[in-house]
C-alpha cells in the first residue's frame, strides 16, 4: 500500500501523491485505486482544476471519485500547477504551459503498473474545458472525455466578455482567481509549505489586468478556444450545459460541429454537475458518466452509441423569482440540432413583429442606464437566488417589438438571429432580450446577447466610422430550447446599455434603427420525448465525510443614494464546510457592488470582494482580494488589494495598479 493510504471497502484512497512533470515541478494528486488493479490493470479517469484537492472541492470530489473508483476505475484529481498542493506558478488560465502538463498527466497515468493504458478525462467549468482542449489532437492513452459546463470559445462564451463587450463577471473573477492562487498549500506539500506559500504570493499576478486589455478578439483568446480546432477534437465528447449557465452555448455549437464525436446534453440546472443541478430537475450524473466510461474505456459492447445525439430540456414560461426550484417543461432528444429545423422571420414594424416586411421605420434605440435592474446578479452562473427577474420594467425603459398573440405553440431549437439596419452609427452597444410574455403582462426573459458597435461582426477588430454611415448589424443569441406557448407574445427588447452586467459604452448613444428583422429557428413538428429516461440524482457519498456550517443562498440587493446614483449588487454570505478526515475546513463569501449615475456612463464603478478561510488543526489562514474597475472615456483603471493572513498575523500583502488603454 502507498504511504498515507487508507482502504474504504474495495477503494485504496492515497491522499496525497507526487506527479512530475519534464521541467521537475510536481503536481500534487489524490488518489482512488481500486484494490484488484494491483492484479489486474484497468482504466484511469483524470480530473484537473487548481481548486484545491484537499480543501476546496473535496466535499464535490467525494460524489464522484469514489464511485467510479467502487465500479472498477482508477481515479485522480490533480491540482493545477501553481495551485493547491503542487508546486510552480500559474500567471493566467489556460496557460501553453497548463495545456503540456495535462498532456504530460495523461502519459504518466498510461504509464503506470495499475492503468491498462486507457484514460477518460472529465470535469466541470475548468475541468470540462481542460478536457476538450487535452482533446485536441489527444494523446494516445485519452480516450474520451466528459466536459461539463466549459467553454469551447473563451471569447465569447466565457466570463469575460460577449459580443466585444466586457462582463462585469470578469471583474469578479479577477478578484477571486488570486485568492484562490494565493491561498497556503497544505503540509501535504512539505515542511515547507510556508515557504513556498509566500514565494507563490511574491511571484502572484493580477490576470484582470490582461483580460480587459485584451478587448478584440485575437490570438490570446483563441488560444485554447477549441471552437477554433474542432476539426482537430479526436475522441468522443459528451457535453453538458445547464441554461441558467452560459456556458450551455457550447454544447449545441459543439454537437453541431463535430456531430459524429460529439454528443450534448443541456438541462435547465446552472453551473455545476448536474446530479446537484439547481433549478431542477437534475439528474444521476454519475450513472450517465458510468455507461459513457464503460462504452469508450470498457469496451464493452453497448453504450452511448446508441444514445440520441442531442437531449435537452425544452423550457418553457416560469413565472420570475430570484430562485426557483423546478423549471417548467420537458426533455426531448433529436439529431444533431440542425435535424427537423426551419426558419421562421420576424419583421420590426411599427406594429411589432409581423411577418410580412414593411416599408423602413425609424427608431431610436433608449439610451437609459437603469436597465438591467431585473437582469439577475450575473450573465452566467445562474446562481440560486439570482435568477432574472419580471422583465417589464427593463423592458419599459427599451425599445420593444411583440408579435400577436400566438395561434400556436412557437419552438426556439438552436441560435436566433437579429439582423438590424443601423443609420447614423456612433460608437456604443446594443443589448438585445427575447422575452416571452404571458397573456397577463408577465416577462420572462429567454436568452439575451449585446454587441458592442465599435467592432466588426469577428470582433477582431474596431472600426473605423465617422457616425453618419448606414450599417447592417448581425447579432446571433446564444443557442437556446424554449417553447412559447399558444396565446403569449414573443418580444425581442432592445437597448443600448445592460447594466450591471456589461460595462457600459463611454458614448451614451442612441442608435437608430431603420429596418431589421428576426429570424428563429424552430422546430416544424412537435420534438420526440425521451426514449429512455435519465437516471434520478444519488445521495453521494452514501457515508457523509463532511458537513456544511451554512449554506444560505445568494442575496441581492439595490438602492438609490442621496445623490441620485443607482447602487446595485448581491451578497454571498458565508459558507463553511468542515471535512471530517482532515479535520480541516473550507469557507468563503463574496460581495458584488455596482453604482452608476443616471446618463453618465463614465461614473460605472464595479468592486468584488472575495474572502476564503482555511481552518486546519496547525492554524488558520485566510486570504482577501478586493478588485475595483472604473473607467474613463480613454482609459480602464483597475485596483487590486490582496492580504494574506496567518493566525490573524499578515503573512503578505499584494496590490496591483493598473491604467488599461480602452480602444472601444
Amino acid at each position: 500500500m502507498t504511504e498515507g493510504s487508507v482502504l474504504s471497502g474495495a477503494v485504496e484512497i492515497t491522499e496525497h501523491l507526487w506527479i512530475s512533470m519534464p521541467d521537475g515541478i510536481r503536481l500534487a494528486a489524490r488518489l482512488w485505486l481500486p484494490r484488484s488493479a494491483y492484479q489486474t490493470p484497468m482504466p484511469a479517469l483524470l480530473e484537473y482544476i487548481p481548486y484545491r484537492k484537499t480543501d476546496m472541492v473535496r466535499a464535490r470530489d467525494e460524489r464522484n471519485q469514489p464511485f467510479f473508483a467502487e465500479h472498477g476505475y482508477a481515479c485522480l484529481r490533480v491540482d493545477m500547477r501553481g495551485s493547491g498542493d503542487s508546486e510552480g506558478q500559474m500567471d493566467d488560465m489556460y496557460s501553453a504551459l497548463e495545456l503540456a502538463d495535462a498532456r504530460d498527466v495523461i502519459t504518466w497515468i498510461a504509464d503506470q503498473p495499475w492503468c491498462n493504458g486507457r484514460v477518460g478525462m472529465f470535469g466541470t467549468s475548468w475541468g470540462g474545458t481542460a478536457s476538450l482542449q487535452a482533446n485536441v489532437d489527444a494523446p494516445d492513452a485519452l480516450k474520451a472525455v466528459i466536459a461539463v459546463c466549459a467553454t469551447h470559445d473563451r471569447y465569447e462564451d466565457d466570463i469575460h466578455h460577449m459580443g466585444g463587450c466586457l462582463l462585469t463577471d470578469s471583474i469578479e473573477w479577477g478578484a477571486t482567481l488570486p485568492a484562490i492562487l494565493g491561498s497556503p498549500p497544505t503540509p501535504n506539500a512539505g515542511d515547507d509549505w510556508r515557504a513556498q506559500w509566500e514565494e507563490r504570493l511574491s511571484a502572484l499576478t493580477f490576470p484582470l489586468e490582461t483580460w480587459v486589455r485584451e478587448e478584440a478578439r485575437g490570438a490570446y483568446w483563441q488560444h485554447g478556444s477549441v471552437t477554433h480546432q474542432a476539426e482537430g477534437l479526436t475522441r468522443p465528447v459528451l457535453a453538458i450545459g445547464g441554461w441558467s449557465d452560459r456556458y450551455s452555448n457550447s454544447v449545441m455549437s459543439l454537437v453541431s460541429a463535430r456531430p459524429d464525436l460529439v454528443w450534448g446534453v443541456v438541462g435547465p440546472w446552472g453551473h455545476q454537475y448536474p446530479d446537484h443541478g439547481r433549478p431542477g430537475p437534475a439528474i444521476g450524473f454519475q450513472q450517465l458518466a458510468l455507461a459513457w466510461w464503460d462504452a469508450w474505456l470498457k469496451e464493452l459492447p453497448s453504450g452511448p452509441l446508441d444514445w440520441p445525439r442531442f437531449r435537452v430540456w425544452l423550457a418553457e414560461f416560469d413565472l420570475p423569482a430570484d430562485q426557483i426550484e423546478r423549471r417548467n417543461g420537458r426533455w426531448v432528444q433529436s439529431g444533431p440540432p440542425e435535424s427537423h429545423i426551419g426558419d421562421e422571420t420576424w419583421h420590426l414594424s411599427d406594429d411589432g413583429l409581423v411577418s410580412t416586411p414593411p416599408s423602413r421605420g425609424d427608431w431610436d434605440v433608449p439610451s437609459d442606464l437603469c436597465v438591467g435592474r431585473a437582469s439577475g446578479d450575473t450573465g452566467y452562473f445562474g446562481r440560486q437566488g439570482g435568477e432574472p427577474l419580471d422583465q417589464r420594467d427593463d423592458d419599459a425603459l427599451s425599445l420593444t417589438f411583440d408579435t400577436p398573440p400566438l395561434e400556436d405553440d412557437r419552438i426556439l431549437f438552436g441560435s436566433a438571429v437579429v439582423i438590424l439596419q443601423l443609420k447614423a452609427i456612433p460608437k456604443g452597444q446594443l443589448a438585445l432580450r427575447l422575452n416571452d410574455v404571458a397573456p397577463d403582462g408577465t416577462s420572462a426573459r429567454v436568452i439575451w446577447t449585446v454587441h458592442n458597435l465599435a467592432f466588426d461582426e469577428t470582433y477582431d477588430e474596431a472600426i473605423r466610422a465617422d457616425g453618419t454611415e448606414s450599417r447592417e448589424v448581425r447579432l446571433s443569441f446564444p443557442t437556446k430550447a424554449y417553447r412559447w406557448q399558444k396565446g403569449h407574445r414573443l418580444r425581442l427588447s432592445i437597448s443600448s446599455s445592460y447594466w450591471p452586467i456589461v460595462w457600459p459604452s463611454s458614448d451614451l448613444s442612441e442608435p437608430s434603427i431603420v429596418a431589421g428583422a428576426l429570424r428563429l429557428p424552430v422546430f416544424q413538428e412537435a420534438p420526440a420525448d425521451l426514449t429512455h429516461d435519465f437516471p434520478p440524482p444519488l445521495d453521494l457519498p452514501r457515508q457523509k465525510k463532511h458537513h456544511i456550517i451554512a449554506s444560505p443562498k445568494l442575496l441581492r440587493f439595490e438602492r438609490t443614494d442621496t445623490g441620485s446614483a443607482r447602487v446595485s449588487g448581491w451578497h454571498q454570505p458565508y459558507t463553511e464546510v468542515f471535512h471530517v478526515e482532515t479535520e480541516a475546513a473550507y469557507g468563503f463569501e463574496t460581495r458584488a457592488k455596482h453604482r452608476i449615475a443616471p446618463q453618465d456612463p463614465l461614473s460605472a464603478t464595479s468592486t468584488m470582494e472575495h474572502r476564503a478561510v482555511y481552518r486546519r488543526p496547525d492554524g488558520t489562514a485566510e486570504v482577501r482580494c478586493t478588485v475595483s474597475v472604473h473607467s474613463d472615456g480613454g482609459f480602464f483603471q483597475l485596483n487590486g488589494h490582496l492580504v494574506a493572513e496567518w493566525e490573524g498575523q499578515p503573512v503578505a500583502e499584494r496590490r496591483w495598479d493598473r491604467s488599461v488603454p480602452r480602444k472601444c
